[in-house]
């Protein structure tokens, strides 16, 4: 997968939404509504109290991920939002009697009453299709009271729908209902009946099957999407139905649950307990394994595209500074005549055989033997005044090369800075969110200016949690994977008898062994270096030089964002970057 793909995670099909109500209704049937809330723009959560526990509903519409479950007790946010409040007033004094997937239906019905076996007053509806997603609060009558998006006459031709309209279930699914009555030929000759593949023709013949689900049960026959209906064999078309009758018996006697399957889960075929105890379990197991996988895959995904905003900030910020480098670059380059003109002025001064004015050239001899120099000159002026002119301009020149040389090593070293984090992000595993958002950090000092530069790392609050790992002798190796953790354990947590360790010349990581703690042994020493050349832009090298250097003998540069050191001396240590990695399992963040 490319940088800025973000892979869609599983949408749940019908049969996984009836293992979501199945397990759910006796375990929140009757249930008192207490708590509404909008985590984001495209979800709600509500929380209800049952006569032995609390659980929480998250109905998402988001079109990507579209999903209804069960999870655990959710951080409080979104309590303010319109929709919210909306469910909140509507919902306040109700009790959850009804909760309903109409057969066959990506759409989930919870219906409320004053107390159970009375009349409902209101109903919540999520429908699960895709782009198609929605979420609607209706009242006794079925008119709309909110809705978690306005469908225009524009979006749909068929069923544009919104506040105060009376709601429509949706155009029900194509295709026929699955059944386990039907006999093997008539369900042969149903997916049969045109020559195309397989995998379209049970998603055209059938409705209840998603891409996910079709998957499934032609891998459980050993059939690929590829494979076309008229060129199957007969004991091909016999496991294939053997899977269908299996998932079909599942579905109807209620044996679901969740099953990681690939990257994605199934909900049948997992041999589920599914007696009166089962169902009666203390917990939704199967909606909690589902909340988990979503949580796990927005995580994920939250990851992909914070990945790729920060590459994108990245490539802007690099691009800059380094149009800025070549700029200082050329006016220094221009200011390198500074000795030649100096040369040129002295050389004038010793020619008093010459005549003052009328020269417009001078071809002079360098007295210490050096070559001749061709000075074009004005002959309206004297050799002394033009001679002034010459020292003036070199000056002039001296005093611009002294300007310029401290702003080239400024953004010499933000180039440093910023390639190190660039290199730090292509590091970084979708397990390092945490990472990311540090990184994210790190940057607000480069699209800052002046006095909000200062301010915004004052502003910078907690405490970087660096890397820390174990040596061979059990000494502690904390690694920076950003511009504070470099500076806190290079200067914060450093103390005498400390080592510190950096790729020679090469953007990287700071890493610190605590010799300070005891004495470090040629074995620690090694794998420290191999921690540094790992974590650099060398990393892809056999053996790569690194520098050691006593932390006392570290300096911060003066002007410059954290994570820039210069020190003098240092000891250089060769070191093997794939030999690192026998130490990462050992890590304690």
């Amino acid at each position: 997968m490319t940088l800025g793909e973000t892979k869609a995670m599983q949408p749940q099909d019908t049969t996984c939404l009836k293992a979501v109500v199945t397990e759910l209704q006796p375990l929140l049937l009757p249930a008192r509504f207490e708590k509404a809330q909008q985590p984001c723009p495209g979800a709600v959560q509500l929380g209800f109290r049952t006569l032995s526990q609390r659980l929480w509903l998250e109905l998402r519409w988001q079109a990507d991920a579209a999903r209804f479950h069960c999870l655990p007790a959710p951080a409080r946010l979104g309590e303010g939002s319109t929709m919210a409040q909306q469910l909140q007033h509507g919902l306040s004094g109700l009790a959850l009697v009804s909760l309903q997937q109409p057969p066959w239906e990506r759409v989930v019905q919870l219906g409320f009453a004053e107390r159970p076996g009375g009349s409902l007053k209101r109903q919540v509806v999520i429908e699960l299709m895709g782009r198609h997603s929605n979420l609607f609060l209706l009242d006794e009558q079925d008119q709309v009271i909110a809705i978690g998006r306005q469908v225009q006459a524009h979006q749909s031709r068929l069923r544009p729908i919104g506040t105060g309209d009376s709601y429509s279930p949706p155009p029900p699914l194509q295709g026929a209902i699955p059944s386990l009555n039907e006999s093997f030929e008539q369900w042969r000759q149903r997916l049969s009946l045109r020559p195309e593949t397989l995998a379209k023709a049970m998603l055209q013949s059938y409705r209840g099957l998603g891409p996910a689900l079709r998957d499934q049960l032609l891998q459980a026959a050993g059939l690929s999407n590829s494979d076309l209906v008229n060129e199957l064999g007969e004991s091909q078309w016999l496991e294939l139905h053997q899977a269908w009758c299996h998932w079909l018996r599942d579905l109807d006697q209620g044996q679901l649950g969740f099953t990681p399957w690939g990257e994605g889960y199934r909900c049948w075929g997992s041999n589920q307990q599914t007696d009166q105890q089962a169902n009666n379990q203390a917990e939704p197991r199967l909606n909690y394994a589902l909340a988990a996988f979503y949580a796990a895959g927005e995580k994920r995904r939250q990851w992909q595209l914070t990945k790729q905003k920060l590459s994108h900030q990245l490539g802007q910020l690099l691009g800059r500074e380094q149009r800025e480098l070549q700029q200082q670059e050329e006016l220094l380059s221009r200011c390198a005549g500074e000795s030649l003109l100096q040369k040129q002025a002295d050389l004038l001064l010793c020619r008093p055989d010459v005549a003052s004015t009328g020269h417009q050239q001078l071809l002079l001899a360098d007295p210490a033997g050096g070559a001749s120099l061709a000075v074009e000159l004005n002959p309206q002026l004297s050799l002394v005044f033009q001679a002034q002119k010459f020292y003036k301009k070199a000056r002039k020149l001296r005093r611009s090369v002294a300007a310029i040389e401290p702003r080239l090593s400024y953004h010499r070293r933000r180039l440093e800075l910023l390639e190190n984090s660039l290199l730090q992000l292509e590091l970084a595993n979708p397990n390092d969110l945490e990472l990311l958002e540090a990184l994210q950090t790190d940057l607000s000092p480069f699209q800052a200016t002046g006095s909000q530069t200062k301010r915004l790392q004052r502003h910078q609050e907690g405490e970087p949690q660096p890397m820390a790992l174990i040596s061979p002798g059990g000494l502690r190796l904390l690694v920076g994977r950003n511009h504070r953790q470099n500076d806190w354990i290079s200067f914060r947590q450093a103390r005498r008898g400390d080592l510190w360790f950096h790729a020679q010349e090469q953007p990287g990581s700071h890493v610190v062994l605590k010799g300070s703690e005891q004495l470090a042994s040629e074995a620690d020493l090694q794998a420290a270096a191999n921690l540094a050349a790992h974590f650099s832009r060398s990393r892809g090298n056999a053996r790569v030089p690194v520098v050691m250097v006593p932390v006392e003998q570290l300096q911060r540069i003066p002007g410059m964002e954290a994570g820039l050191v210069r020190h003098g001396g240092g000891e250089i240590i060769w070191a093997e970057p794939d030999r690192a990695l026998a130490l990462l399992p050992s890590l304690r963040q």
